[in-house]
């Protein structure tokens, strides 16, 4: 523990707030993989059995297949509803199936903005931290006059670039993460807009046992 500290003590102020977004990253991108897996991003079994059902014109088996707990069945569950719903236009139908998709997609897709941001600071404030260092450096060596030392100038070089490397090893990871996340999201989307678009294209020509079980 004493060798940590005395390592980010080195790289001054900058270092210990890359530090502290080391561990802001780390317990969002745990955070956002718990999570997603709660919302059942990765899930959507039940959701393609139930469509298929109402495909196959069976709108009330399409109910009991549908877990509803996944975002995927969640998305489903709602445009089976908005299209079998009497009141609704198709056009209607679809407004509100579009409204239940965007919420579920803005949940999916919170927290990556942090997640950018630590991207964006991390590398930012290494190069800052280097800047420092490197000004301080060069007024030791500025006060020590005719009797430089190049050693002198070179060690407040070598821990000036510390924060430099430590951005970087907070960026690159953060980055890796937040393009992991952005994809998995968008093919999430993809795969419920796909779900919408059976749903209502392919709709059984009997909705009542629909109706009936929604009532």
């Amino acid at each position: 523990m004493e060798t940590l500290i005395a390592f980010l003590d080195r790289g001054g102020p900058a270092m210990w707030a890359i530090a502290a977004l080391s561990v802001l990253g780390l317990a969002l991108i745990l955070w956002k993989l718990w999570r997603l897996a709660v919302m059942g991003l990765w899930r959507g079994e039940a959701a393609e059995r139930a469509v298929a059902a109402w495909v196959g014109g069976d709108p009330a088996a399409a109910i009991a297949l549908n877990g509803r707990r996944g975002m995927h069945a969640r998305l489903a569950a709602a445009a089976m509803a908005a299209r079998a719903d009497a009141a609704l236009g198709v056009d209607q139908a679809r407004e509100e199936t579009e409204r239940v998709a965007r919420a579920l997609l803005a949940e999916a897709r919170s927290g990556l903005r942090a997640l950018d941001l630590i991207v964006t600071l991390a590398p930012l404030l290494g190069l800052l931290g280097t800047v420092l260092g490197m000004i301080a450096a060069f007024q030791a060596l500025e006060d020590s006059g005719a009797r430089a030392d190049p050693s002198i100038l070179a060690g407040g070089i070598w821990e000036a670039l510390l924060t430099t490397a430590a951005g970087m090893a907070v960026a690159i990871p953060a980055a890796a993460a937040l393009a992991f996340f952005d994809g998995a999201v968008e093919r999430a989307g993809r795969r419920m807009e796909d779900l919408a678009t059976r749903v209502f294209t392919r709709a059984p020509r009997s909705l009542t046992p629909l109706r009936a079980a929604a009532e």
